[in-house]
């Protein structure tokens, strides 16, 4: 898994073991590795038994089996921010803002496994 103390998706995960009271069982037994991609990667290759990657990311992978997920309420909500920087301000920015709270988006967003902006997941 990613990174327990510094990437989102091993933050996430672990806090999931923990809410599961399976973190100590697990946590000398962990290869953590730089992002969630290194990770898939090493399950892929036969190199870790298991992974714990976003189910976008273990989509993408047909060489990976899907053993399991993690409940919604045992980590905190996964989100992707989007904001428009002061000094970024401009029509463009605005309407590329807007352009991902719309339909188009949305299927696009639904089609790979996303929620919507602000629908929570």
């Amino acid at each position: 898994m990613a990174l327990v103390d510094a990437v989102p998706a091993g933050i996430y995960g672990k806090a999931a073991l923990v809410s599961l009271g399976l973190w100590e069982q697990v946590a000398g037994r962990l290869a953590q590795t730089s992002d969630v991609q290194a990770a898939l990667r090493l399950v892929a290759l036969g190199e870790a038994p298991m992974g714990i990657v976003y189910a976008t990311d273990s989509a993408a992978a047909p060489e990976v089996r899907v053993l399991g997920a993690f409940p919604e309420d045992s980590h905190p909500p996964i989100r992707y921010p989007a904001a428009i920087l002061a000094e970024g301000d401009s029509a463009g920015a605005r309407a590329f803002l807007a352009y991902l709270h719309g339909a188009a988006a949305g299927e696009v967003f639904r089609r790979h496994g996303f929620g919507l902006p602000g629908d929570g997941g």
